[in-house]
């Protein structure tokens, strides 16, 4: 199948759906599909990546919503061509785009709403939640009804989407998803990682890895950190809060706040980490740490899996029961009691029962999450709705 991703941005510095295109694509190559990219970057600033057939950048999209002029004309000159379509995510200009060019028209076109129907948006963000309940009613609740069907990476997902907005309906799927395993020259990650941190290569650390936002908890962590500090003594691991930041003030609360904590607790910020000085990390740390507000999957938590690094994650991380049941990991309320109650439960594990939580972790990683598995997931469950754009032959 020839298949279009259509996307807002494909700068992984964005966060999951990004990444797991870019973790996704090869596969599907691999399996014979065909994947091309519309995105609403600027022309020049997408970097390629293995894979992609081509990328058609028809930014740069203007404010929040994304707007960019020339994608419905082009989506109603190209679009023909391609077996199926994919929207991902909501509230932005693309999927209005879509819509408008293929409805009642073929190639199908399929929606991955990326956890953005989580009900957890209407409690944090009320008036937020007022304009999108309004743009829901014009427009975001037609691209779902005519969607072919709407794509959800877990059960959960698709359980807190029919909580969010009325009328609600849809053709539901639940399809895997995943990431790529680590790349298989561990000694050099973890090399890559402590020439960037030699003042870690001989302590152990927590790591936090991700895009930096108020809904990750990252508050919630430091504060828990500091009252772990007052009372674990000198053993105490230190803390790697690493990934991007957009909001210049909160990174500067942030790191007033980690400042402020009293010894022996200790904050890194590496910035971003991507390709081995990530892995490097992910494969060293004692645990990776995420006690997110909402989570639709948490593609960083399925890395650090990969990786065989325990997670602690709250319990709005979607694939929290999976993790649980596998052994993997901890899960507890996403609050300042949760968030104590998680790094305290590992802090007093004995380490004779670290080790089986690692092996559980690459297991987890192994049967469920793995890429490959996703991209034929993928392909199973779209390959009803498609009907192949016919070949013409010059003979």
């Amino acid at each position: 199948m020839k298949l279009l991703r259509v996307i807002a941005t494909l700068d992984p510095r964005h966060g999951g759906p990004a990444a797991g295109l870019r973790a996704i694509t090869p596969e599907l190559a691999a399996l014979g599909h065909v994947s091309e990219f519309v995105c609403l970057d600027a022309p020049g600033q997408v970097r390629e990546f293995p894979g992609a057939a081509a990328i058609h950048a028809l930014g740069p999209a203007r404010g929040g919503y994304a707007y960019a002029r020339a994608l419905e004309p082009w989506l109603r000159a190209h679009a023909g061509a391609y077996d199926a379509v994919f929207v991902h995510g909501l509230w932005q200009h693309h999927g209005r785009a879509v819509h408008r060019a293929l409805r009642r028209r073929r190639p199908p076109y399929f929606v991955f709403p990326h956890g953005m129907l989580d009900p957890w948006f209407r409690r944090a963000y009320p008036l937020k939640h007022a304009k999108k309940w309004a743009y829901w009613q014009l427009c975001e609740r037609h691209v779902l009804r005519d969607a072919a069907a709407v794509l959800f990476t877990c059960e959960e997902e698709r359980r807190l989407a029919r909580e969010s907005f009325r009328p609600y309906a849809c053709r539901e799927r639940v399809v895997a998803y995943g990431t790529a395993a680590p790349p298989a020259d561990a000694a050099a990650q973890v090399r890559a990682w402590r020439e960037m941190q030699p003042a870690l290569a001989a302590r152990p650390f927590w790591l936090f890895l991700g895009r930096i936002h108020p809904k990750k908890g990252v508050d919630l962590l430091l504060r828990s950190y500091g009252e772990l500090a007052r009372i674990a003594g000198a053993e105490l691991p230190a803390l790697v809060i690493a990934g991007p930041c957009f909001d210049p003030i909160y990174l500067t609360n942030l790191r007033n706040l980690a400042a402020a904590l009293p010894a022996p607790a200790r904050v890194f910020w590496p910035g971003m980490l991507e390709g081995a000085t990530k892995w490097g990390a992910l494969r060293t740390a004692e645990a990776f740490v995420l006690p997110s507000h909402q989570e639709n999957f948490g593609i960083a938590v399925v890395e650090a899996l990969a990786a065989g690094t325990p997670v602690l994650i709250s319990r709005e991380v979607n694939i929290w029961r999976e993790i649980e049941s596998a052994g993997a990991g901890f899960a507890d309320t996403d609050d300042a009691a949760g968030t104590r109650r998680l790094l305290a439960r590992w802090h007093e594990l004995p380490r004779a029962a670290r080790g089986p939580m690692r092996s559980a972790a690459v297991e987890l990683f192994t049967t469920r999450y793995e890429i490959g598995r996703a991209a034929r997931s993928l392909v199973e469950t779209i390959t009803p709705f498609v009907r192949p754009v016919p070949t013409i032959s010059l003979t």
